[in-house]
């Protein structure tokens, strides 16, 4: 893959380690402007200074942001649009699997709060610069492994909790919440796309421990490493021919089918949710 994005300015948030650093790296590699937003400043800083000396494009910086929290999005929004600054591509990377249930800072359940409530709440409080910076691109890393909705307990309050059911959960989400967007905005202005990234051995799954943790341990041999990971997202984010039609589904660089995409009452209804629970709606 080989595209000019010298006049682009592009958003990863996830950027420190794993896909969304690759991503990043490739962003960077077209010439783009990218904005690595991370939680932590260490890891940030090195994978930047990473960055820079291997693609030699010195426009790459870093903004910091706890994705957990809603307040901390509200503040990398309000930077990130500083003096009229453009956006043209937000790719929603960043993503948790906590193994057990912990909550944000406002008390959401963690996984929700970072994997859905976060790319809900940064992509429309970027939504009027995105505009005015048409035409633009929104992307959900999202995963084929996606199920088990129940929008009567998101924060799994009433279920038993498991990070892998959490996890599932919110990756439907995202792919909804993307089809919701589509739905709402010209493509001509906003483009929005959701796309896996494939099984790949990357950090999220560090965490991991008993029977998952050796059952990924035995089956890495087959998993992606984080380089080709990044390959069909950064694809999704860069290719021009994907800009239209808006709103579909990306593996290994093709489009597929979504059964989820035909819920319209369900992605309204969640909609709705993200909506009075991040206290944000550009609509």
């Amino acid at each position: 893959m080989r595209y000019d994005l010298v006049d682009r300015r592009c958003v990863v948030t996830g950027a420190s380690s794993g896909i969304g650093k690759e991503i990043a790296r490739n962003l960077a590699y077209f010439g783009a402007t990218v904005v690595m937003a991370c939680r932590d400043r260490e890891r940030g800083g090195l994978a930047l200074e990473e960055i820079v000396a291997d693609s030699g494009n010195d426009r790459v910086s870093l903004m910091l942001v706890d994705l957990a929290s809603l307040a901390s999005i509200r503040t990398l929004a309000k930077n990130l649009s500083a003096g009229g600054s453009p956006v043209h591509l937000l790719v929603n990377n960043a993503a948790c699997l906590a193994q057990t249930r912990r909550t944000s800072p406002a008390g959401f359940a963690l996984t929700w709060a970072t994997n859905v409530l976060a790319y809900f709440a940064l992509t429309n409080l970027l939504l009027p610069v995105l505009r005015k910076s048409a035409p633009a691109r929104v992307i959900h890393v999202a995963s084929t492994y996606a199920r088990g909705l129940d929008l009567a307990d998101v924060q799994f309050e009433k279920r038993r909790y498991s990070g892998l059911r959490a996890y599932a959960q919110s990756k439907q989400a995202d792919r909804m919440l993307a089809w919701r967007l589509a739905a709402l905005l010209p493509s001509t202005e906003v483009s929005v796309h959701a796309c896996h990234p494939g099984l790949v051995a990357s950090g999220l799954y560090r965490d991991q421990s008993g029977w998952l943790r050796r059952a990924l341990g035995l089956g890495s041999w087959l998993m992606k490493n984080e380089r080709e990971g990044a390959l069909t997202p950064t694809f999704v984010a860069a290719d021009p021919e994907v800009q239209t039609p808006t709103g579909r589904f990306w593996i290994d660089r093709a489009p597929a089918s979504c059964e989820f995409a035909t819920r319209h009452d369900e992605i309204r209804a969640l909609w709705r949710l993200c909506s009075d629970m991040s206290k944000t709606d550009a609509f």
